[in-house]
Order: C-alpha cells, then structure tokens, then sequence
C-alpha cells in the first residue's frame, strides 16, 4: 500500500503543470551554471596542466554544479511538496485518507516517497550532465558518487521538511513559505555556527554535513545526521496526521 500510494502521489505530480514547470526552470538555470564552470575550466586547463596536477574537471566544474543544484532545489522544493497534505485538507478528502485502512505511517511514507522519487529524478537529470564530460574526458568517479550521495540525502531531508509543513496547514503558500522559513534556518544555522566558532549549531546545520560530500568525503557521522533529519520530520508528520485521526 506504500508504494502504491507513492505511485500515485508521483503520477499526481507528474499531472501538474507547476512540476513541469520547475523541473524546466531547474534544469535550465543548473544548464547555465555547469556550461559556466565548463568554460571557466578550458580557460585555466592550460594553466593547470603546467602546474603538473591539482585540481581537474570534478573539483572545478562538476561538485560546484552539485553545490549549487543544492541552493536551488532547497528554493524549489517547497513549491512541489506544499500539496501533499494541505491540498487534502482544503477540498476535504484528507477524512477519507485517514479513515483508508493504512496507518498514518504508511500513509506518511507513501507521501514521503512520491515526492523524494520525484526530487531523485531531478538529481538524475542534473547527473546527466556532468556524464556528459565523458565524452571527451574522464571523472573522479569516487568524488561524483559521494555528491551524488550527499545530494540524494539533502533532497531527502527537503521532503521531509516539506511533508510535515504541508501537515499543518490547508493552504498550500503557507505550507511553502514554512518549508522554506525552516530549510533558510538550517542555512542561517551553518552561518551562525562557524561564527560562533562551532559547537551546537555548526552540527546542527544541514548544509555543513553536505560540504564533506562535495569533497568526496563520505563520514558514517554525516549519514546518521540526516538519517535522524530526516526520521524526525517524518516522526512529526505522522504525529500531525494522529491528531487529525483523533479530531485534535
């Protein structure tokens, strides 16, 4: 019943034109973005190569395009996941939802996993990109998993936030403008953080335990973080949805 419920939320993406929509205008600005890291990389190549290493294509031209495929779906994500819930609410079907023989569990992570493929398959648009490089020269194949990995559990983490917001409210721009309050709190965290010298916010901050993927560093301590990230938004989710159940 998951999956099924995860087909349709992703087909019911799919039906809108919003998504079909940003899927273009995130595509097209990453577009803008890689075709500028790849010229800035042919005017230095020559310089790089007389220096005998340092820093190739990856490091130049591929983790920053992940860098900032980061900055931008944390903008759109919203956007796609302000419906989830708060769409049921309005037209007065989420009663239905809720009395369907599924937990709210699962009907938390049919929700969850429509929106996640959907982000996923963005991921997997911006990958065709730097696969392109191929072509006419190599990767650092270990470096792009790890961004691609780290990429994977930021827009994972996104879903979550942007389900539980969608929780909550029954108009879809504010459950926007939440998701977006929370996720631009998370990045004024890791700005707070190493102006404060570390501690509790640096670790606190999404986007720092994003950085050491783009490095192509791949630490057990950044998984666990957004495993629990992610583990507590859906945790909230499904105690939002309980209180609906119970008419709280």
């Amino acid at each position: 019943m998951i999956l099924t419920l995860a087909r349709y939320e992703l087909r019911r993406l799919f039906l809108s034109p919003l998504a079909w929509s940003i899927l273009a205008v995130v595509q097209l600005i990453l577009a803008f973005m890689f075709l500028s890291n790849l010229e800035y990389y042919q005017v230095i190549q020559a310089r790089l190569t007389g220096m005998g290493g340092g820093e190739g294509v990856t490091e130049i031209v591929v983790m920053p395009l992940l860098g900032n495929a980061a900055v931008v779906l944390l903008l759109v994500t919203p956007l796609i996941s302000m419906r989830l819930v708060s769409e049921e609410r309005r037209n007065k079907t989420l009663s239905l939802l809720l009395s369907a023989p599924l937990s709210m569990a699962e009907i938390v992570l049919g929700k969850y996993l429509g929106l996640t493929a959907f982000l996923w398959l963005v991921l997997a648009m911006v990958a065709l990109m730097p696969l392109s490089l191929l072509a006419g020269g190599s990767l650092d194949y270990g470096m792009f998993a790890a961004g691609l990995l780290g990429l994977a559990l930021l827009l994972a983490g996104f879903a979550a936030v942007g389900l539980f917001m969608s929780t909550l409210t029954q108009h879809q721009t504010v459950a926007a403008v939440g998701s977006f309050g929370v996720l631009l709190i998370f990045w004024i965290l890791d700005w707070a953080g190493r102006g404060a010298g570390g501690g509790v916010l640096a670790y606190l901050a999404l986007l720092n335990h994003y950085e050491p993927f783009l490095r192509g560093q791949v630490d057990t301590r950044d998984l666990a973080y957004h495993a629990l990230f992610i583990a507590t938004f859906l945790v909230l989710s499904v105690r939002r949805l309980d209180m609906d159940r119970l008419g709280g």
